[in-house]
């Protein structure tokens, strides 16, 4: 089911730490990866450099890049080019002119990572992606957990990333709309230099809990992460429950004590943050991705890759939900810590939106597939699981356009925010429970494996007025204007992306 399937995110673990522990059984390998030839990464830099060069009418020069390393030593290459960072969003490459970097994401050269020895493996093997080419911008080298890795799915009805399809774009809007997402999305490059952090410090953690695992989770592996995306990590250390008030916090000391003396050479800013689900925050200097890192939050494992597998079942939910978050971002209605909706709810929202239209474009996954989403199964299998779910064929034939103006309409004028809960669990809207967590709220998602409320940081009237007018005033103007320029500055969007 997954384009570009593999361990990311699923680190295997020592022979001797799984027969300590069955919960983290090694999963077979059934397919090598793909090597990639040394002959293949030198065609691949000079077809690049001479795409660089009739896009910019200059000749290309060659820039040598500046070896970092992590706390191990392990030299990890990475692009010379200024990046500079404001509050929590990375905003890279900013010198280079908005037509040359548009152009470059239509290119037919991908952006990619390339894979070579710098972390060593046990084995001593260098493995590469399939279908990997050398990052022209991104020169991160190193070797992910890939001993365990779940090859790509060769059946025609699972397409590799390489071949996913995008929906036709035939009127402005749904244009519009397609050429943010093209542009925003997170490229294999991305992904790759978080593999790389979270591969590190799985290392260095498991020198203090040594059966531990760190889980790559969230935006970074569901397929609706941006190139500016956080990355989140789930620390599992154990296989039952633990309190997140006292043992977690206890916990992520440990760790932030950690990454601020033994690891401070590649680790900044390393901030214990006592939430309800308690984090570290901390920003890797070579991936230069800001982190957050949380103990035994294992349902956010399980529901990366439930919406990893809506994400993927049908062509127009990347797009709208991608959308739909820079839109909420640009319109201050993007963060949790500040008591609008998170990401998550909003991305739960389009879903649900999708599910309920009248000719649905999406279904239930956890009605139609219990099996495959069961929130009693292993860890260890939950990457796995979806792989044999087919693409969804709906009736409904809506473009993109419509379906965004849709979305806008439904929660501005007819969803019932005082008495119902959005639920994609059930795929309809239900009637709020009336228990203390959902009593008195004003805006209710449902978490679809553990029932909690995903939107409980609106807390505030005011804030929720706030967020229903943005609904409503963006749903007005597009309705008539039918340009998304119009509610979202597209320009200043792709160059943050």
């Amino acid at each position: 089911m997954f384009p570009n399937s593999s361990n990311l995110g699923c680190p295997p673990f020592h022979p001797k730490h799984q027969q300590q522990n069955n919960f983290f059984n090694k999963l077979p390998l059934n397919i090598p990866p793909t090597l990639l030839s040394h002959q293949q990464i030198i065609d691949a830099q000079i077809n690049f450099q001479n795409t660089a060069a009739l896009l910019t009418g200059n000749l290309v020069t060659a820039v040598t890049p500046q070896p970092l390393t992590y706390g191990n030593g392990s030299p990890v290459r990475t692009s010379a080019a200024p990046v500079s960072f404001r509050g929590r969003k990375r905003l890279s490459e900013q010198n280079v002119p908005y037509d040359v970097k548009r152009q470059r994401f239509h290119s037919p050269h991908r952006e990619t990572t390339v894979v070579s020895q710098a972390v060593p493996l046990p084995e001593k093997h260098t493995y590469t992606f399939p279908g990997s080419i050398p990052s022209p911008l991104f020169s991160v080298r190193y070797i992910p957990d890939l001993s365990v890795c779940v090859p790509p799915l060769q059946d025609t009805s699972f397409p590799d990333i390489t071949e996913t399809t995008l929906p036709v774009a035939k009127d402005k809007l749904s244009q519009q709309v397609l050429e943010l997402f093209q542009a925003c999305q997170q490229q294999a490059c991305d992904l790759n230099r978080k593999e790389l952090c979270r591969t590190e410090l799985q290392r260095e953690i498991q020198r203090i809990f040594p059966h531990s695992r760190l889980f790559l989770v969230g935006s970074s592996l569901n397929g609706f992460g941006t190139r500016s995306s956080d990355g989140d990590l789930c620390l599992v250390v154990k296989d039952e429950p633990v309190n997140q008030k006292t043992e977690a916090r206890h916990i992520l000391s440990l760790v932030q004590k950690l990454f601020s003396t033994k690891l401070s050479s590649y680790i900044e800013r390393p901030q214990l943050i006592r939430a309800k689900v308690p984090i570290v925050k901390f920003r890797d200097k070579v991936s230069c991705v800001e982190f957050d890192l949380n103990v035994n939050n294992v349902v956010g494992i399980r529901n990366t890759f439930l919406l990893r597998t809506y994400a993927y079942i049908e062509k127009r939910v990347r797009p709208l939900v991608l959308v739909v978050k820079k839109w909420a971002s640009f319109h201050d209605i993007n963060d949790a810590s500040r008591g609008t909706l998170s990401s998550y709810s909003l991305v739960l929202m389009v879903l649900h939106y999708l599910q309920t239209l009248p000719e649905p474009i999406l279904p239930s996954l956890q009605k139609n597939y219990p099996e495959s989403f069961d929130p009693t199964m292993q860890l260890h299998l939950v990457h796995q699981a979806p792989c044999t779910i087919p693409p969804y064929l709906s009736k409904n034939e809506s473009s993109l356009g419509d379906l965004l103006i849709g979305f806008l309409k439904y929660y501005a004028t007819e969803f019932d925010w005082s008495h119902q809960m959005i639920s994609v669990r059930e795929a309809k809207a239900i009637p709020r429970p009336d228990d203390i967590e959902w009593r008195n709220k004003f805006i209710c998602v449902e978490e679809p494996f553990d029932g909690t409320n995903t939107a409980r940081a609106v807390h505030e009237k005011q804030k929720f007025d706030i967020i229903r007018d943005e609904f409503l005033k963006s749903w007005q103007i597009l309705r008539n204007k039918k340009d998304l320029s119009c509610i979202l500055p597209l320009r200043a969007t792709i160059q943050k992306r």
